[in-house]
């Protein structure tokens, strides 16, 4: 069900602080500050129609707001932000948007519905990795000044290249890449036409809780909050420092160096989940691991074989004894706290199910098959369980460690056999995992869509014909049941074994409340408080 709900914000002055040297590890942080040790060496750009890590999302998440967000209470809702309201044509192809007329910019000027349609044209234009969320609704470089179009100071009109469901569009107009920025600065700080793209990677002209002050690669980030939210947090300034070591976060955490630690792998977690001094605080993310089958190879073409593998797992006892902090047993596609997400799991350890599949597809004795896999931990523990657990029913697995990148692009090049992997969503929408995991319209090797069913050689006229139909249905809870439907049929005939779902565990001092983390870790630091 979509809600509207209109978004009120408060604002004030915010006091200035001394504290950006932090080459030295202080106790006792200020009652106004938050500080937090995490690994920042992934993100690349602050500008949010260009960052598409989840460091650089969470962050932007921060400086900037999108027209509407999903419900933090329940996923199958969108809520306004910037929008009191909008409006939906007959056919669902015209989106009018009513903006509230309180809402401005940090530095004090109105946010128009200028602004947004100068956001959503600057986000086609550059074309930079995320904008494809976007793009989708047949926007491009050539149309969307047509499509997008400020009506007046508050309402704007959005005209799709072709219809599209509301939550889907909500969903997509919700995710980083959504948000909107100042107009005004983004011209004032253009260089050769860039739409002040190489400002914006280290500035910040949002109208969100917080200003960038600082962004050190692979160092620091240091946000401020805004004069417009000054009476709305206790929170002045959050400081995340670059802390490579998860050893070194968890002591950092434990003698109130930091107020948070965010990437303690199960080892540390194990350690300080008994602490009166540290409380944790756990959140799953979308983050899928599956093993994939490549239906290219000669034994993994048949359904019976994918079955097979299904029941031959001991997921729990994998979760138990290797990821009991770091990841949930979860089998399906979509993620739970995603809207349409399968939360049971149907499949468990059955050997003998197991090897009267394998008989039934033709392979009494098993076969010889190889298993690519992360060389980090904890993924060569798990290829160990997998390649055991396969090998009681009689599937002899070799196995081939690799880093990230070299596993992935094997796997985009059709060249393995068995993976196991990690999917995360590009936005919060069915769609998403539905599309990387169900679509292949195009089997051949010079194909243009190359999703996951793809990269296994695998299509399924019945899948791609659902996910469409799902994609385009108006109605919320119709949408809903085919995204459930489409799932169930993964579950029996798709070459794709959903295993676990990532969870993350924040280690935070026992003075820190009222972290709020969602399945995509957006994370509004304004609500953290300090006792």
């Amino acid at each position: 069900m979509v809600t509207r709900r209109r978004f009120l914000a408060g604002c004030a002055a915010v006091p200035a602080f001394s504290y950006l040297s932090l080459n030295t590890a202080f106790a006792d942080t200020p009652p106004s500050m938050f500080v937090m040790a995490m690994q920042l060496d992934n993100i690349t750009s602050l500008d949010p129609h260009e960052s598409f890590e989840a460091t650089g999302g969470q962050i932007c998440g921060n400086m900037y707001q999108r027209l509407v967000t999903p419900d933090p209470q329940k996923a199958d809702k969108v809520i306004g932000q910037l929008a009191k309201s909008w409006d939906v044509s007959s056919d669902n192809s015209t989106y009018t948007f009513h903006l509230d007329p309180a809402a401005k910019f940090a530095d004090g000027t109105a946010l128009t519905a200028e602004d947004v349609a100068y956001s959503i044209e600057r986000i086609v234009k550059l074309d930079k990795s995320p904008a494809f969320i976007i793009n989708q609704f047949g926007f491009t470089k050539d149309n969307v000044t047509q499509l997008v179009t400020a009506k007046d100071a508050h309402t704007l009109e959005m005209k799709l290249g072709a219809p599209a469901a509301e939550t889907f569009l909500l969903y997509c107009l919700s995710a980083t890449v959504g948000s909107i920025v100042s107009k005004k600065a983004c011209e004032a700080n253009q260089q050769n036409n860039d739409f002040g793209n190489a400002w914006l990677k280290q500035h910040s002209a949002g109208s969100g809780a917080f200003t960038l002050r600082t962004w050190k690669a692979s160092e620091t980030v240091i946000l401020e909050l805004s004069p417009q939210y000054a009476a709305q947090s206790k929170i002045k300034r959050v400081i995340l420092k670059h802390i490579t070591d998860p050893a070194a976060q968890a002591l950092m955490v434990k003698k109130g160096d930091v107020d948070a630690a965010y990437d303690l792998t199960t080892e540390q977690l194990l350690q300080v989940k008994n602490d009166s001094n540290v409380s944790l605080v756990n959140q799953s993310l979308s983050a899928i691991m599956l093993m994939s089958c490549n239906t290219n190879n000669e034994y993994l073409k048949k359904p019976q074989v994918w079955q097979a593998l299904k029941w031959a797992l001991d997921y729990d006892s994998i979760q138990k004894n290797i990821l009991s902090m770091s990841f949930i047993t979860h089998q399906s596609f979509l993620p739970s706290g995603f809207p349409a997400a399968l939360d049971d799991t149907p499949f468990h350890k059955d050997v003998a199910k197991a090897k009267s599949l394998l008989a039934e597809a033709g392979y009494p004795n098993g076969f010889e098959i190889t298993l690519d896999h992360y060389s980090m931990q904890p993924y060569p523990d798990i290829a160990q369980a997998i390649q055991t657990q396969l090998g009681a029913i009689g599937i002899k697995v070799s196995l081939i460690a690799a880093e990230n990148r070299q596993v992935l692009t094997k796997m985009r090049a059709r060249q393995h056999q068995l993976a196991l992997t990690v999917w995360g969503a590009d936005y919060f929408d069915p769609n998403s995992n539905t599309e990387a995991f169900c679509v292949n319209t195009d089997n051949s090797e010079n194909a243009r869509s190359r999703t996951l069913a793809w990269r296994c050689s695998w299509s399924d006229e019945e899948f791609n014909k659902l996910t469409e139909q799902a994609l385009h249905e108006p109605d919320p809870a119709k949408r809903i049941a085919l995204y459930q439907q489409i799932q169930q049929l993964g579950r029996e005939k798709s070459p794709f074994i959903y295993m676990m779902q990532k969870t993350k565990n924040v280690a935070c001092g026992k003075n820190i409340s009222d972290v709020h983390m969602t399945v995509l870790e957006q994370w509004p630091y304004d609500q953290v408080k300090k006792a």
